[in-house]
């Protein structure tokens, strides 16, 4: 793990619901363009980290989060940072697709437009067509790109919400069990997708799915009641993981 390059680094990361804490001083590395899978049963803490790393907890009143996490060695929770320019190079794909009620074009412009990343026009026709063919939804689409986003089926839906997230140019991509309302083949193609994303992109994913986690991810952090119990190299932790707590919930013993 040592000559990978690390991304994100969270230090001691603890953080409360109101008087509840869900998180204990996490401590994690995860590395730039590879694929990391957090596991873990409901309610362990695992979509709770997640949200830490784009500042998405903010938005919940009653929040209280101590500890660091630095993205490429800044720390995204310094007073002189601001959320929304975390957020844009932090795309997060949801569980439930949520495309616009706009057109499939206005979907993946949105954003670019907003952040003027991209003037109106062939430029952003061209950063449209770029971000569809990423998300491996363009073929699909391209004569249709006037219709609306919510007129695809549930696996085009979440391409496309994957579409919206790269258009933004971000560094990391974050899924919180981006196929657990869809079929399996559009689970495979989601799956393949992220594969192939990691090339250009950091991935964080959290899945209930641990055959999921065992296809894609590089590495794998498994949580339990907002403790990380265990990280490794995906291989590590399911066929020879090193804690007890670990081996019994990918045994299926609990979880």
């Amino acid at each position: 793990m040592e000559n990978q390059k690390v991304k994100i680094v969270s230090r001691n990361l603890n953080l409360w619901y109101g008087n509840k804490q869900a998180l204990h001083g996490i401590d994690l590395n995860i590395y730039e363009n590879k694929i990391t899978a957090f596991i873990g049963p409901s309610g362990c803490g695992k979509s709770t980290y997640l949200r830490c790393l784009n500042r998405m907890n903010d938005l919940i009143t009653g929040v209280k989060i101590e500890g660091e996490i630095l993205i490429d060695g800044k720390d995204i929770y310094e007073k002189d940072v601001d959320e929304v320019s975390v957020r844009k190079r932090i795309g997060m794909v949801f569980q439930q697709p949520n495309p616009f009620p706009k057109s499939i074009y206005e979907n993946v412009s949105y954003a670019p437009l907003k952040h003027g990343i991209v003037k109106k026009g062939k430029e952003c026709d061209e950063l449209v067509e770029a971000s569809l063919k990423s998300a491996g939804l363009w073929n699909e689409v391209k004569d249709k790109l006037r219709d609306p986003g919510t007129a695809l089926s549930g696996g085009q839906q979440q391409r496309l919400c994957i579409a919206r997230a790269i258009a933004v140019k971000p560094d990391v991509i974050l899924m919180d069990e981006p196929t657990s309302a869809l079929d399996p083949i559009s689970t495979q193609t989601i799956e393949q997708l992220m594969i192939e994303l990691k090339e250009k992109f950091t991935i964080v994913v959290v899945t209930h799915n641990m055959q999921q986690a065992a296809r894609v991810a590089d590495y794998t952090a498994f949580f339990h009641l907002g403790d990380l119990i265990e990280f490794n190299e995906t291989e590590k932790i399911f066929v020879n993981p090193k804690e007890k707590k670990t081996e019994d919930y990918i045994t299926g013993r609990f979880g």
